[in-house]
């Protein structure tokens, strides 16, 4: 996988492994299991090494496992919500976990995409798909700035004013409504 820092734009299509460095961050944490070590790290290894993702025009794509084979699939538009997370350990190594939320009803994130280095250009991106933006928009800290929208030409408006004037006037006509000013 390779992630460059230092692009101006970010683009995740190239992103279908998670970065060495999650293997990395899988040893420590089984390690620190101590006499569970061969048990926690071979699931670990299995999944770092089955683990796939695929980002296209239609959402985000995740696969992994050997036995028990799971495979994920999210449109841009089911997406409600995106998190980074970062323990200490994550942190050190420079890795992130980026959640991916949709309204399943679960309070757990659908989707985790782990041994992430440009946690924050992927989520950005993803904001943006997921708001239907083009993938190389700014930051949510720039796109926050407020920007002056483009007044609505006569017509429009003209347009708007006859049909709320027409909805004014089917109301006053219904049976138990009262016009208000």
């Amino acid at each position: 996988m390779e992630q460059n820092p230092n692009a101006g734009s970010f683009d995740p299509s190239g992103i279908t492994r998670p970065d060495p460095m999650l293997m990395r961050y899988y040893l420590l944490v089984s390690a620190l299991a101590l006499v569970a070590f061969p048990i926690v790290v071979l699931p670990l290894f299995f999944k770092y090494e089955t683990l796939r993702y695929r980002f296209d025009d239609k959402g985000v794509s995740m696969s992994w496992g050997i036995l028990f084979r799971r495979e994920i699939h999210l449109t841009y538009r089911r997406i409600q919500d995106i998190q980074v997370t970062r323990n200490l350990i994550q942190r050190w190594f420079g890795l992130a976990s980026v959640g991916i939320q949709t309204a399943s009803g679960s309070s757990s994130a659908e989707m985790v995409i782990d041994g992430i280095l440009e946690a924050e250009a992927l989520r950005d991106f993803l904001y943006g798909k997921m708001r239907g933006a083009a993938p190389d928009m700014p930051s949510r800290a720039e796109s926050a700035a407020p920007s002056l929208a483009a007044p609505a030409d006569a017509g429009t408006r003209d347009e708007a004013l006859a049909l709320l004037q027409e909805i004014h006037g089917l109301l006053q006509r219904v049976p138990g409504t009262e016009a208000r000013p």
